[in-house]
Protein backbone atom coordinates (compact mmCIF):
# COMPACT_ATOMS: atom_id res chain seq x y z
CA UNK A 1 0.00 0.00 0.00
CA UNK A 2 2.46 2.58 0.40
CA UNK A 3 3.88 1.82 -2.94
CA UNK A 4 0.22 3.60 -4.03
CA UNK A 5 0.73 6.31 -1.77
CA UNK A 6 4.16 6.82 -3.42
CA UNK A 7 2.43 6.82 -6.97
CA UNK A 8 -0.17 9.76 -6.10
CA UNK A 9 2.06 11.98 -4.33
CA UNK A 10 3.85 12.12 -7.87
CA UNK A 11 0.37 12.17 -9.83
CA UNK A 12 -2.15 15.41 -10.14
CA UNK A 13 -4.56 14.91 -7.57
CA UNK A 14 -6.80 17.85 -7.72
CA UNK A 15 -10.90 17.21 -8.34
CA UNK A 16 -12.05 21.17 -9.44
CA UNK A 17 -9.40 24.20 -9.17
CA UNK A 18 -9.60 24.23 -5.10
CA UNK A 19 -9.46 20.62 -3.99
CA UNK A 20 -6.61 18.37 -3.82
CA UNK A 21 -7.05 14.64 -2.25
CA UNK A 22 -4.25 13.68 0.12
CA UNK A 23 -2.06 11.03 -1.41
CA UNK A 24 -2.65 8.50 1.61
CA UNK A 25 -6.66 8.88 1.63
CA UNK A 26 -6.75 7.14 -1.74
CA UNK A 27 -6.59 4.07 0.32
CA UNK A 28 -10.27 4.94 1.29
CA UNK A 29 -10.89 3.69 -2.75
CA UNK A 30 -10.55 -0.01 -1.11
CA UNK A 31 -11.89 0.64 2.15
CA UNK A 32 -14.99 1.94 0.20
CA UNK A 33 -15.27 -0.96 -2.54
CA UNK A 34 -14.80 -3.67 0.02
CA UNK A 35 -17.71 -2.12 2.02
CA UNK A 36 -20.21 -2.18 -0.90
CA UNK A 37 -19.07 -5.36 -2.34
CA UNK A 38 -19.28 -7.14 0.81
CA UNK A 39 -23.09 -6.17 0.92
CA UNK A 40 -23.89 -6.96 -2.58
CA UNK A 41 -22.08 -10.08 -1.97
CA UNK A 42 -23.51 -11.23 0.73
CA UNK A 43 -27.29 -10.44 -0.23
CA UNK A 44 -27.42 -11.99 -3.64
CA UNK A 45 -24.18 -13.74 -4.10
CA UNK A 46 -25.12 -16.80 -2.63
CA UNK A 47 -28.61 -17.70 -4.00
CA UNK A 48 -27.60 -17.12 -6.99
CA UNK A 49 -24.89 -19.30 -7.32
CA UNK A 50 -27.19 -22.04 -5.60
CA UNK A 51 -29.67 -21.51 -8.19
CA UNK A 52 -26.84 -21.63 -11.14
CA UNK A 53 -24.96 -24.40 -9.70
CA UNK A 54 -27.35 -26.36 -7.68
CA UNK A 55 -24.62 -26.06 -4.54
CA UNK A 56 -24.05 -24.13 -1.64
CA UNK A 57 -21.09 -21.70 -2.03
CA UNK A 58 -17.87 -23.00 -0.25
CA UNK A 59 -15.59 -21.08 1.70
CA UNK A 60 -13.06 -22.08 -0.32
CA UNK A 61 -14.79 -21.22 -3.67
CA UNK A 62 -15.23 -17.30 -2.30
CA UNK A 63 -11.39 -16.97 -1.24
CA UNK A 64 -10.89 -18.99 -4.90
CA UNK A 65 -12.79 -15.60 -6.38
CA UNK A 66 -11.04 -13.35 -4.30
CA UNK A 67 -7.19 -14.70 -5.19
CA UNK A 68 -8.59 -14.28 -9.00
CA UNK A 69 -9.48 -10.38 -8.16
CA UNK A 70 -6.22 -9.81 -6.25
CA UNK A 71 -4.08 -10.97 -9.24
CA UNK A 72 -6.11 -8.85 -11.61
CA UNK A 73 -5.50 -6.07 -8.89
CA UNK A 74 -2.20 -6.15 -8.86
CA UNK A 75 -2.20 -6.73 -12.61
CA UNK A 76 -3.96 -3.41 -13.24
CA UNK A 77 -1.57 -1.85 -10.98
CA UNK A 78 1.62 -2.56 -12.90
CA UNK A 79 -0.66 -1.53 -16.18
CA UNK A 80 -1.45 1.67 -14.54
CA UNK A 81 2.36 2.45 -13.28
CA UNK A 82 3.55 1.29 -16.91
CA UNK A 83 1.20 4.46 -18.24
CA UNK A 84 2.37 6.48 -14.90
CA UNK A 85 6.01 5.94 -16.26
CA UNK A 86 5.40 6.82 -20.07
CA UNK A 87 4.14 10.09 -19.31
CA UNK A 88 6.70 10.72 -16.84
CA UNK A 89 8.81 10.02 -20.20
CA UNK A 90 6.85 11.47 -22.68
CA UNK A 91 7.44 14.72 -20.68
CA UNK A 92 11.24 14.61 -19.65
CA UNK A 93 10.20 14.98 -16.08
CA UNK A 94 12.08 11.60 -15.12
CA UNK A 95 15.36 13.32 -13.85
CA UNK A 96 13.29 15.59 -11.83
CA UNK A 97 12.18 14.85 -8.08
CA UNK A 98 9.44 12.51 -7.42
CA UNK A 99 7.33 15.61 -5.66
CA UNK A 100 6.96 17.27 -9.59
CA UNK A 101 3.43 16.75 -10.08
CA UNK A 102 2.98 15.04 -13.66
CA UNK A 103 0.20 15.90 -15.89
CA UNK A 104 -1.92 12.62 -15.25
CA UNK A 105 -4.80 12.04 -12.60
CA UNK A 106 -4.45 10.28 -9.54
CA UNK A 107 -7.90 9.27 -10.16
CA UNK A 108 -6.28 6.45 -12.22
CA UNK A 109 -5.40 4.68 -8.95
CA UNK A 110 -9.21 4.11 -8.11
CA UNK A 111 -9.83 1.33 -10.44
CA UNK A 112 -7.29 -0.98 -9.06
CA UNK A 113 -7.98 -0.08 -5.63
CA UNK A 114 -11.63 -1.06 -6.44
CA UNK A 115 -10.19 -4.29 -7.81
CA UNK A 116 -8.29 -5.02 -4.58
CA UNK A 117 -11.09 -3.95 -2.23
CA UNK A 118 -13.89 -6.08 -4.04
CA UNK A 119 -11.07 -9.00 -4.00
CA UNK A 120 -11.15 -8.32 0.02
CA UNK A 121 -14.75 -8.34 0.11
CA UNK A 122 -14.54 -12.15 -1.01
CA UNK A 123 -11.02 -13.25 0.31
CA UNK A 124 -11.89 -12.05 4.26
CA UNK A 125 -15.19 -13.17 5.24
CA UNK A 126 -14.67 -16.55 3.91
CA UNK A 127 -11.27 -17.08 5.67
CA UNK A 128 -12.95 -16.03 8.57
CA UNK A 129 -16.06 -18.44 8.12
CA UNK A 130 -13.91 -20.94 7.15
CA UNK A 131 -11.47 -21.22 9.96
CA UNK A 132 -14.70 -20.87 12.68
CA UNK A 133 -16.57 -23.35 10.92
CA UNK A 134 -13.58 -25.70 10.51
CA UNK A 135 -11.53 -25.24 13.68
CA UNK A 136 -12.28 -27.48 16.75
CA UNK A 137 -14.81 -25.83 19.23
CA UNK A 138 -12.40 -24.79 22.08
CA UNK A 139 -10.22 -22.99 19.60
CA UNK A 140 -13.20 -21.04 17.90
CA UNK A 141 -12.82 -18.23 19.70
CA UNK A 142 -9.39 -17.65 18.02
CA UNK A 143 -10.13 -18.46 15.02
CA UNK A 144 -11.44 -15.35 14.00
CA UNK A 145 -7.61 -14.11 14.80
CA UNK A 146 -6.12 -15.91 12.54
CA UNK A 147 -6.83 -13.69 9.78
CA UNK A 148 -5.25 -10.80 11.65
CA UNK A 149 -2.47 -12.86 11.75
CA UNK A 150 -2.44 -13.25 8.46
CA UNK A 151 -2.57 -9.78 7.28
CA UNK A 152 0.28 -9.37 10.02
CA UNK A 153 2.58 -11.91 8.52
CA UNK A 154 1.82 -10.79 4.85
CA UNK A 155 3.08 -6.95 5.78
CA UNK A 156 5.92 -7.99 7.37
CA UNK A 157 7.00 -10.16 4.12
CA UNK A 158 5.97 -7.54 2.19
CA UNK A 159 8.53 -5.50 3.66
CA UNK A 160 11.42 -8.25 3.70
CA UNK A 161 10.76 -8.09 -0.11
CA UNK A 162 10.45 -4.57 -0.86
CA UNK A 163 13.93 -4.34 1.11
CA UNK A 164 15.00 -7.02 -1.17
CA UNK A 165 14.32 -5.73 -4.50
CA UNK A 166 15.82 -2.80 -3.49
CA UNK A 167 19.00 -4.22 -2.52
CA UNK A 168 19.12 -6.00 -5.70
CA UNK A 169 17.43 -4.26 -8.64
CA UNK A 170 16.48 -0.39 -9.54
CA UNK A 171 13.25 -1.14 -9.49
CA UNK A 172 12.63 1.20 -6.41
CA UNK A 173 15.07 3.75 -6.19
CA UNK A 174 14.46 7.41 -3.93
CA UNK A 175 12.86 9.04 -7.40
CA UNK A 176 10.39 6.60 -8.56
CA UNK A 177 10.53 8.21 -11.93
CA UNK A 178 14.19 6.98 -12.60
CA UNK A 179 12.53 3.39 -11.34
CA UNK A 180 10.58 0.64 -12.76
CA UNK A 181 7.47 0.01 -9.69
CA UNK A 182 5.87 -1.96 -12.56
CA UNK A 183 8.24 -4.57 -12.68
CA UNK A 184 7.49 -4.70 -8.74
CA UNK A 185 3.92 -4.87 -9.81
CA UNK A 186 4.27 -7.80 -12.27
CA UNK A 187 6.27 -9.41 -10.05
CA UNK A 188 3.66 -9.36 -7.49
CA UNK A 189 1.42 -10.96 -9.78
CA UNK A 190 3.56 -13.79 -10.77
CA UNK A 191 3.89 -14.39 -6.75
CA UNK A 192 -0.20 -14.25 -6.62
CA UNK A 193 -0.21 -16.82 -9.39
CA UNK A 194 1.98 -19.14 -7.93
CA UNK A 195 0.21 -18.95 -4.40
CA UNK A 196 -3.09 -19.28 -6.75
CA UNK A 197 -1.89 -22.41 -7.95
CA UNK A 198 -0.36 -24.03 -4.82
CA UNK A 199 -3.99 -22.75 -3.04
CA UNK A 200 -5.87 -24.59 -5.46
CA UNK A 201 -3.55 -27.80 -5.03
CA UNK A 202 -4.75 -27.51 -1.20
CA UNK A 203 -8.35 -26.51 -1.87
CA UNK A 204 -8.92 -29.55 -4.01
CA UNK A 205 -7.17 -31.92 -1.31
CA UNK A 206 -9.11 -29.98 1.55
CA UNK A 207 -11.78 -32.03 3.04
CA UNK A 208 -14.39 -30.17 4.60
CA UNK A 209 -15.54 -31.37 8.49
CA UNK A 210 -18.45 -28.96 9.27
CA UNK A 211 -19.71 -27.62 6.35
CA UNK A 212 -22.99 -29.13 5.19
CA UNK A 213 -23.32 -30.26 8.33
CA UNK A 214 -26.46 -28.94 8.48
CA UNK A 215 -27.81 -30.91 5.69
CA UNK A 216 -27.09 -34.87 5.92
CA UNK A 217 -24.01 -34.12 7.81
CA UNK A 218 -22.36 -34.58 4.56
CA UNK A 219 -18.28 -34.48 3.72
CA UNK A 220 -18.00 -31.91 1.10
CA UNK A 221 -15.13 -31.60 -1.28
CA UNK A 222 -13.95 -28.45 -2.67
CA UNK A 223 -15.00 -28.57 -6.43
CA UNK A 224 -12.69 -27.52 -9.22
Amino acid sequence: MSLIVLQALTMDRHIGPHFQIPAASFLVFTFVSTAIAISVVDRFLPSTWSRLTGHLLTPLQGIRIGHVLNIKGMASYALMESRRLHVVRSHHIEDQISSIVMPMSALWLAMPLAIVGVGEAFHFPRQVSLFYQEFPVPLRSTATAMVSLLLATGFYMSTVVIDLVQRVTSWLPNNINQGRMDNMFWMSVVIGVANFGYYLVCAKLYKYQNFGSDSKNQEVQDED
